[in-house]
């Protein structure tokens, strides 16, 4: 062995010494379980010191390529070629660690993957019940279409147009005027979260918030680098705006009706409070309104009904109503942010599916919608108060809540912070599947989101009945740790 590193080299002496050890491996020269001579042996072959040496077969060592049996030497792992192997790849850990969209909380990431399981109770699912999903209409409504070769084809930038002006006129009823040119159809609600955030903010922009705000548990702003901000409504509302917004681009993400967590509705007074505030600082306001036709009562007009600027984004969507599984929602804003919307939607996916705007269109336009949602909310209403009487039954003294006022959730305060990590886990090796308060607030310990709206009435009493058992439990470690 006559090889020696070079002074005069790109590579220092100790990357030359690695690459020369590992290239003798790769060619089976040294195969595993090979010895290596001892490091004084190595310096004087390679003319080194012996300290250079001493690093070059720390690293190889530490990519598992040698291995050190203690008080016998150096040896060729026997997993050396599987190491080797990992290196001529990419280093895919690196791409996905320094990558712009950020993983998601561990929680969020387990209750996706538990939620796939058919053995779960989940009494966390903000998604109706198969039950609840009119299946069978669907499936017949498809035979009342009348496709024709074009419509199968892309649809527009904006959307099928039929489809728009049908939920031009849905809209009117609520107030909002608007032509099919201020519609966008998206892919859901979070579709046009991330349209919004890469087509319109720049980097560091703010987004305002409420405390307790879906936006925590997703990441649609964040990974694009913008700034969350809570914001307390208050009559100082104006003031402050203007003192954290300054000269930056910022923008108020609401949810007025049926707030996802909290299951909480807004007053006019106070939609009008924020649309006035914003208006001031010339804030755009996003207005999430998927929640608004589960009502269980009459609800108060929109914020996008108050609208005279073309200042509010305003979200629609059938996934919480009619199915999750159509995938269309529609964003109404002034035409200019439209268009750029649905250019970058058609950047990204070309279009929402055909098909799937085929059948809402005609839910819309045939009355079959509304005659479903008249029906659902009937269900919801039965669901939320099966709910509740189990909760007055079984949790009155441990908890509080307020009663809902429609959609899929209430939002259950224990009096003591027992709801962390170890709570749900403890709970998921049960097979039940909660949403834990902490992952809309991160400093939120007393919340659970309580869904009445997936599990069957059979499951929401037996896995009520768990969580009870648990709680419980908490409390009283609670109280003995006090």
């Amino acid at each position: 062995m006559s090889w020696r590193p070079t002074r005069q080299g790109a590579l220092t002496l100790q990357q030359q010494i690695v690459t020369w050890i590992t290239e003798r491996i790769e060619r089976g020269d040294w195969v595993a379980g090979t010895k290596l001579p001892t490091q004084r042996q190595l310096a004087m072959q390679f003319a080194v010191n012996r300290s250079t040496v001493q690093q070059a077969l720390e690293e190889l060592k530490a990519a598992g390529i040698l291995e050190a049996q203690v008080g016998a030497g150096i040896y060729v792992s026997y997993n050396s070629w599987h190491a080797l192997i990992t290196q001529t790849q990419p280093s895919w850990q690196t791409y996905i660690d320094t990558s712009l969209h950020k993983p998601n909380y561990h929680t969020i990431q387990l209750i996706n993957e538990y939620e796939q399981r058919d053995d779960i109770i989940r009494l966390g699912t903000g998604e109706l019940a198969p039950s609840l999903l009119p299946t069978a209409e669907i499936e017949a409504s498809l035979t009342e279409l009348s496709l024709q070769p074009k419509t199968l084809g892309y649809s527009s930038p904006q959307g099928n147009y039929r489809l728009r002006e049908a939920i031009c006129d849905y809209v009117k009823k609520r107030g909002i005027h608007a032509q099919p040119e201020n519609v966008c159809i998206v892919s859901g609600a979070l579709q046009a979260l991330q349209l919004i955030a890469v087509g319109l903010l720049e980097q560091g922009s703010i987004v305002f918030q409420e405390k307790t705000s879906y936006l925590n548990s997703v990441h649609p702003f964040q990974s694009v680098g913008m700034q969350m901000i809570t914001i307390h409504r208050d009559e100082q509302l104006a003031q402050t705006l203007a003192q954290k917004k300054r000269k930056r681009q910022a923008v108020f993400y609401v949810v007025p009706t049926l707030n996802n967590p909290t299951g909480g509705v807004w007053t006019t007074q106070e939609k009008k409070q924020l649309y006035e505030a914003c208006k001031q600082s010339r804030i755009p306001i996003i207005e999430d309104d998927v929640y608004h036709e589960l009502l269980f009562n009459e609800g108060t007009p929109p914020i996008k009904s108050m609208d005279d600027s073309g200042q509010v984004l305003y979200i629609g969507s059938v996934s919480k109503t009619l199915s999750p599984g159509l995938r269309i929602g529609w964003l109404i804003g002034p035409t200019t942010v439209i268009e750029r919307l649905a250019d970058i939607k058609m950047q990204t996916d070309y279009g929402s599916s055909a098909i799937s705007q085929e059948i809402v269109r005609h839910w819309l336009q045939s009355g079959k919608y509304e005659k479903h949602i008249i029906n659902l909310r009937q269900q919801l209403q039965q669901r939320a108060d099966l709910v509740e009487a189990i909760l007055t039954e079984k949790f009155c003294d441990m908890a509080e809540w307020a009663k809902p006022k429609g959609g899929f959730y209430i939002w259950l305060k224990f009096h003591a912070p027992i709801v962390d990590k170890e709570l749900f886990t403890r709970l998921l090796h049960r097979l039940i599947l909660i949403n834990p308060g902490y992952i809309y607030d991160a400093q939120d310990s007393h919340h659970i989101r309580l869904s009445y709206a997936y599990a069957t009435n059979e499951a929401l009493k037996a896995g009520l009945q768990i969580l009870h058992e648990y709680v419980v439990e908490a409390h009283k470690k609670y109280n003995q740790e006090k």
